[in-house]
C-alpha cells in the first residue's frame, strides 16, 4: 500500500517520539470505514427503522449551540523582517484594524532586539465568536549579525506548550484556555533569488513545533511570470533542505480534493495587503493604487489573499488546532514526560514507587499535581 502524502510528509525525518504523526489519518480512515461498512460489532446488519422521531438527529445541533456558546480560541504567529507588511496584512485578513495609529505594529517600535509580542482581539460574526492572538516579533532578521534570532520565537512556543501541559496535570481543569501556537505566517522578502540563509534556518529550527505557512509578501513588486519563478524556486529549496510545511489533508470527497488542489498550487502564497478602500468599477474594494494600475486584494488573478484568507479562516482552521494538537503537542509531551521518566527511574534505582509531587500555581494559588502523576503509562 502506497504511503498518503501526511505520511510521507514525516518519513523523512522520524520524530523522536513515540507518537506517530500519521495517528490522525488512520483514525479519519477507521472512522470512514466503519461509517462504509457500519459499527465492528454491528456490521453485515442493515441499521433500524424507527417507527417515531426520537430526536438524536437533533444531536449536531445541540454541538452546534454548545460550540457558538463557548466561543473558538486561535492563536496566529507572523514572522518576518521589518517592512513586510505584516501589520497590514493582519488588518487586512481579518477586516478590522487590529494595528492602528494609536496602538502602531511592532515593526513602528524601535526594538534593538528579537523579542515576542502578543495582541488579543475578540472578534464577532453571525453570533461567532472568534478570541484571537496574533505573535509578532519584532527585530526578527534586522541585526547586523542574526545568530539564533529565532531562540525567542522557540522559547515562546515551548512556554505555551508547557503551560497547557501543566494545565492538564492539575486536579481542576475546568478552564484550559488553549494559548498554543496553531499556525505560523513566515514571510518571505520578494527578492526573486530564492530563500536566504536566515529563512532555510529559521523554518528548520521550527518546523517540528508549529504549522508553517510560507509566504510571499508584496507580491505587487514582482510581474506575473516573476511571480511564478519565485515560487518554483522556493519549493525546490523548501524540499532540498527537506523542510516540513502545512500539508493539507487528505479528502474523500472529490470536490474537497479539487479545492484542495487549488490552494496547493498556490503555495507559498504571494499576497498584497493594504488598509485603503478604493472605487473599482462602482465598487468599494480595499487595494493598492498606482500610476500605472490598480491592485486589488481580494482579487485572485492580482494575488493569493483571497486564496490564503479562505485556507486560514473558512476552511482550514479547525485542522490547523487538530495538527498542533495531535502531533506537535504530542511530541513535546512524550519528549518531556519521557526526559522525566528516565530521571525518575535514575533516582528510583530498585524501588518501583515513585512520590507524587505537588506544586502551586502562582497566579491562583491552587495546587496541582505535576508531570509525575503521568509517569505509569511509561511502565515507572
Amino acid at each position: 500500500m502506497s504511503l498518503s502524502k501526511r505520511e510521507a510528509f514525516f518519513k523523512n525525518e522520524p520524530p523522536t517520539a513515540k507518537f506517530d504523526p500519521t495517528t490522525r489519518d488512520k483514525l479519519d480512515h477507521k472512522m470512514d470505514k466503519e461509517k462504509e461498512n457500519g459499527h465492528p460489532e454491528t456490521s453485515g446488519k442493515a441499521p433500524k427503522e424507527l417507527d417515531g422521531y426520537v430526536g438524536f438527529a437533533n444531536l449536531p445541533n445541540q454541538v452546534y449551540r454548545k460550540s457558538v456558546k463557548r466561543g473558538f480560541e486561535f492563536t496566529l504567529m507572523v514572522v518576518g523582517q521589518s517592512g513586510l507588511g505584516k501589520s497590514t496584512l493582519i488588518n487586512t485578513l481579518f477586516l478590522t484594524d487590529l494595528y492602528s495609529a494609536d496602538y502602531p505594529g511592532p515593526s513602528y517600535r524601535i526594538k534593538k532586539t528579537v523579542q515576542v509580542e502578543t495582541t488579543q482581539v475578540l472578534l464577532k460574526e453571525g453570533g461567532v465568536q472568534l478570541r484571537l492572538t496574533v505573535v509578532d516579533t519584532p527585530g526578527f532578521g534586522d541585526a547586523v549579525d542574526n545568530s539564533n534570532c529565532w531562540q525567542p520565537v522557540t522559547d515562546y512556543i515551548d512556554s505555551k506548550y508547557e503551560e497547557y501541559l501543566n494545565a492538564e496535570s492539575r486536579v481542576n481543569r475546568k478552564t484550559m484556555p488553549d494559548n498554543r501556537v496553531h499556525c505560523c505566517l513566515y514571510f518571505i522578502t520578494p527578492s526573486g533569488h530564492g530563500l536566504k540563509p536566515l529563512d532555510v534556518e529559521f523554518m528548520k529550527r521550527l518546523h517540528d513545533k508549529v504549522n508553517i505557512i510560507p509566504m510571499i509578501a508584496k507580491a505587487d513588486t514582482m510581474t506575473p511570470d516573476e511571480c511564478r519563478e519565485f515560487k518554483k524556486t522556493i519549493l525546490n529549496e523548501i524540499a532540498q533542505h527537506k523542510i516540513k510545511i502545512y500539508e493539507f489533508p487528505e479528502c474523500d470527497d472529490e470536490e474537497e480534493n479539487k479545492l484542495q488542489k487549488k490552494l496547493k498550487d498556490r503555495v507559498p502564497f504571494a499576497v498584497v495587503g493594504s488598509n485603503t478602500l478604493v472605487s473599482v468599477g462602482g465598487k468599494t474594494v480595499r487595494a493598492r493604487q498606482y500610476p500605472w494600475g490598480i491592485v486589488e486584494v481580494e482579487n485572485l488573478e492580482h494575488n493569493d489573499f483571497l486564496a490564503l484568507r479562505n485556507m486560514l479562516v473558512r476552511t482550514h482552521l479547525h485542522d490547523l488546532k487538530d495538527v498542533t494538537n495531535n502531533v506537535h503537542y504530542e511530541n513535546y509531551r512524550y519528549n518531556k514526560l519521557a526526559s522525566v521518566a528516565t530521571k525518575g527511574k535514575e533516582k528510583a534505582v530498585g524501588s518501583k514507587e515513585l512520590n507524587l509531587e505537588t506544586a502551586e500555581d502562582e497566579d491562583s494559588g491552587e495546587k496541582y499535581y505535576s508531570v509525575f502523576f503521568s509517569l505509569h503509562k511509561y511502565g515507572i
